[in-house]
């Protein structure tokens, strides 16, 4: 696959501005579109759009076919009928600038169960026919989550690998009892999976008719509390009683010294080729219709992926072992078709992952903060060297704004020592003959002319924040993701700037 020569924002929907604790997708993301759009950016990539568990991430999700609830909203929900304007009025003072998942999920799921109570009654002849008809088309995946979901909470949101064993372990009587005595959760469930699509559909389709179009994204890997293991355990190197015998991880690199240990469960590959690869061409298929483009996080995964024993406390004792490679890319492409797929190709990347995604034309990622680097050891990421087939980045979701950096101090946003950041910090000013008063300009400008067909800015790059806006700090387990901008940040001025820099860049054509 290879993108147009544009460019576009990263920015998650829980960051958007709004009145009820969190971003969701209702006139404030219209808004966002609009100014994408006033922008000449033909791009909004979002992060993963699972609904999300303990710490919060989107890359830890409870489903990987889910969408997740928290996005819904309010406001669309009181146009369609489904709910009372006067519940509005009552919704906790939430703060602004930021998300405080806890009370946000209270406040909005003591709504949502108004709105699930009185769908029957309150909902369209025409809804509720959609309604069904989405039940049917998505029973696949949303049959075992809507369950799952009622199971965790009838025993107090505990992981699935302490319920009692025949739920855990999946006995039919079980499941069936378990289906009948929780039967009004399972439904509620499928009440707001079918209330996310729909809005979700109405908002992509407002950002087509402007000529936007989303970038999603999957991480290679799931999360073990999650649906996807519960219902398929054979699917993964889990015991007798769903413990995971090995994790997922990486080894030390630029953000953690010991490796980064992620915990998720590793896929029995023999196992998925055996059935034709028929869970992996499900999730495909179903981020495709969810967004335009995917990213796949940890793409060097499918070539060779860093195995962890369950039992070690770091990554620093796994070992390399080989990915499905071809075999899996080949079944779904005879599934699915072409497929419009970025290959996130960071970390410890080899002659053979670059071998894997060039066969079959994803473009790649290059990441403009790793590209001043002397302990790197490599021109993979400099300016210079930037193929046309790949995505550059200021910096993702994983890494420290711009801004902060440039100018942060060590132990703040990476494993780099003073004496690092410092020599970065040269580099980068050196190669863009500039103060760095506006780096973050400097450097979206480095992104926005090079040959890269796709190039992608966080929008905490775009307004010039410090390290107080970053996303997410890997290897921190709490304070992640908490990030919202306000209106009055984006002045102007800046959308003016970077459309100037757009048009010059021929990215808006």
């Amino acid at each position: 696959m290879n993108l147009e020569r544009e460019s576009g924002i990263l920015l998650h929907p829980t960051c958007l501005p709004g009145d009820y604790g969190v971003g969701e997708m209702g006139p404030d993301a219209r808004r966002w579109i609009d100014a994408l759009s006033a922008m000449g950016q033909r791009l909004w990539q979002i992060l993963p759009h699972g609904p999300t568990g303990y710490g919060d991430s989107p890359y830890q999700a409870a489903s990987t076919f889910a969408g997740n609830p928290l996005w819904i909203s309010l406001e669309e929900l009181v146009a369609d009928g489904l709910l009372d304007p006067a519940r509005l009025t009552s919704f906790p003072d939430l703060p602004r600038s930021t998300v405080d998942f806890g009370p946000v999920i209270e406040a909005r799921h003591a709504l949502y169960a108004t709105v699930c109570r009185t769908f029957g009654r309150r909902a369209s002849p025409e809804m509720k026919a959609a309604w069904e008809q989405y039940c049917a088309s998505q029973s696949h995946w949303l049959d075992d989550f809507a369950l799952y979901v009622a199971i965790k909470a009838a025993h107090q949101m505990q992981p699935w690998t302490v319920w009692p064993p025949p739920l855990a372990l999946r006995q039919p009587t079980a499941l069936r009892e378990a289906a009948r005595r929780y039967r009004t959760t399972i439904r509620n469930v499928k009440i707001l999976q079918f209330l996310f699509d729909r809005q979700w559909s109405r908002l992509r389709t407002y950002a087509h008719h402007r000529s936007v179009r989303v970038i999603g994204d999957i991480p290679i890997f799931v999360a073990h509390d999650s649906a996807d293991v519960w219902a398929h355990p054979d699917l993964f190197f889990l015991d007798g009683k769903g413990h995971p015998l090995v994790i997922a991880g990486v080894p030390p690199d630029y953000f953690s010294a010991t490796g980064q240990r992620w915990g998720n469960p590793l896929y029995r590959w023999d196992i998925h080729q055996h059935a034709g690869y028929r869970w992996w061409i499900q999730r495909l298929a179903r981020i495709f219709e969810v967004v335009d483009v995917v990213r796949i996080d940890h793409f060097r995964g499918f070539e060779a992926y860093w195995e962890v024993p369950a039992h070690e406390t770091t990554a620093l004792n796994g070992r390399w072992v080989a990915g499905p490679g071809e075999d899996l890319f080949d079944a779904l492409i005879n599934a699915l078709g072409p497929l419009p797929i970025i290959a996130e190709d960071l970390g410890v990347i080899t002659a053979a992952v670059d071998a894997l995604r060039d066969k079959y034309h994803f473009p790649g990622m290059r990441i403009l903060q790793f590209a001043f680097s002397r302990a790197d050891g490599t021109t993979r990421f400099r300016p210079d060297d930037i193929p046309a087939n790949c995505v550059v980045y200021t910096g993702t979701h994983d890494n420290d704004t711009t801004c902060g950096w440039c100018w942060g101090r060590a132990g703040t946003s990476s494993t780099r020592t003073q004496a690092e950041i410092e020599a970065e910090r040269r580099a980068v000013l050196d190669y863009v003959r500039t103060d760095g008063r506006e780096i973050h300009w400097d450097l979206i400008a480095v992104a926005a002319n090079s040959p890269a067909n796709t190039a992608i800015y966080p929008l905490q790059d775009v307004l010039g924040l410090d390290s107080s806006a970053r996303m997410n700090v890997p290897g921190r387990g709490r304070g992640n993701w908490r990030w919202r901008f306000q209106w009055d940040q984006f002045e102007p001025a800046c959308s003016e700037r970077l459309a100037d820099i757009t048009q010059w860049s021929k990215r808006d054509q």
